[in-house]
């Protein structure tokens, strides 16, 4: 039997599609971006192009968009950069940000950089009311750094209005769009100033190992490597042509099919609350704002159960269902999830986190909660 496949917030199935638009470039347009000869100039043609189509898919300039290796080198590339070149004193963010955010902004605190952690509320979401509070009482350049969607729980945070408040007090404001670019629409231009933005094409049905960072014209950093000068010299190394063309045409592809793939994972996410809900009753409860402004494809849901989330992530794997999970506390082998902890869930539930795409079905839902009966 088929496998299901529920952890789309980790990685997704890169499309068909996408694959034929890189294939040319992995076995006849193989050149080297920087090289000079026709096979080289294709290649550039093609990273440019991508680059364009990208950057007008998020209502950004071209020369803003630098390609990296994913989200978290973008992140990394951001923050270090802010306090390197802009004079960031004060960085605030949240606990519950990526891992690559939260040491990130660690390690510019051991330089000496300021760093306060913004109170969420128990869904997860920032708390602009402080924001707002810690902005107008902050000396010198401030860093604001959160995500637009949480990746263990989906709660969204209100990236225009917290941009707003950026721009009011005078802030720099980074944002990690890792899990939304392609499944909401994101305008740079729209909004008040977005300085800093990063994204990811394997989280959209593209490749692995491609991303970019979003930089606001004007804003000049140092490079976080150094080398050949790639990437007008913010960036070196050999550019991934092949992942970026695959990066764009995954994003195009999002981008058309959006409000489709959006109706038909919702409906999915919303059959299997109602299943959930069904089946265990008051063995079960949500994390996130799960009724409210979450992300469609991501549902955090708890079991009250004697058996630890490592065990039951492999019995479902087992039964051919593949999700993840996180509990309050280290259970096992698996590492305690410091989401969970920080929104205060009871050491005795069990989390998974089922994420969606929209090649699941109805069908896939009936056999995971079929699985799930005969585990929890």
């Amino acid at each position: 039997m088929q496998r299901i496949y529920f952890d789309n917030a980790a990685t997704t199935a890169i499309r068909e599609e996408v694959l034929r638009a890189m294939l040319p470039f992995l076995r006849q347009q193989y050149g080297n971006p920087s090289s000079i000869h026709a096979e080289g100039r294709a290649a550039r043609a093609a990273v440019e192009k991508s680059r364009r189509n990208i950057a007008r898919a998020i209502g950004a300039k071209p020369s803003e968009l630098f390609f990296t290796s994913g989200g978290s080198e973008a992140n990394n590339m951001a923050i270090k950069g802010a306090v390197a070149a802009l004079g960031i004193q004060t960085i605030i963010s949240t606990e519950i940000e990526h891992a690559c955010v939260l040491n990130s902004v660690g390690q510019m605190q051991a330089a000496g950089v300021n760093r306060i952690d913004l109170a969420i509320d128990q869904f997860g979401r920032a708390d602009l009311g402080q924001l707002r509070t810690l902005l107008a009482k902050a000396e010198g350049k401030v860093l604001v750094s959160l995500m637009h969607s949480n990746n263990e729980l989906g709660t969204l945070n209100d990236i225009a209005a917290i941009a707003a408040l950026c721009q009011e007090f005078g802030a720099y404001f980074h944002t990690d769009t890792v899990q939304t670019l392609g499944y909401y629409p994101i305008d740079v231009q729209q909004m008040a100033p977005i300085h800093f933005m990063s994204g990811s094409a394997h989280k959209l049905h593209g490749p692995k190992g491609v991303g970019f960072l979003y930089i606001r014209q004007g804003i000049h950093i140092p490079a976080l490597i150094v080398g050949g000068g790639q990437e007008r010299q913010l960036r070196s190394g050999t550019e991934n042509v092949a992942g970026i063309v695959g990066f764009a045409q995954a994003v195009d592809l999002a981008l058309t099919e959006m409000p489709e793939h959006r109706a038909h994972i919702s409906a999915l996410k919303s059959y299997l609350i109602e299943q959930l809900q069904t089946h265990f009753g008051e063995r079960l409860s949500f994390n996130g704002d799960w009724q409210g402004e979450s992300h469609y494809k991501v549902l955090s849901v708890n079991f009250k159960t004697e058996v630890p989330t490592d065990m039951l992530l492999f019995k479902l794997d087992l039964a051919g269902v593949s999700a993840s999970g996180g509990s309050a506390c280290s259970s096992g082998a698996l590492k305690g999830s410091r989401v969970l902890s920080a929104l205060g869930l009871p050491d005795e539930l069990r989390s998974l986190r089922l994420s969606f795409s929209y090649e699941n079905t109805k069908e896939e839902i009936d056999r995971c909660i079929a699985a799930l009966l005969k585990i929890v």
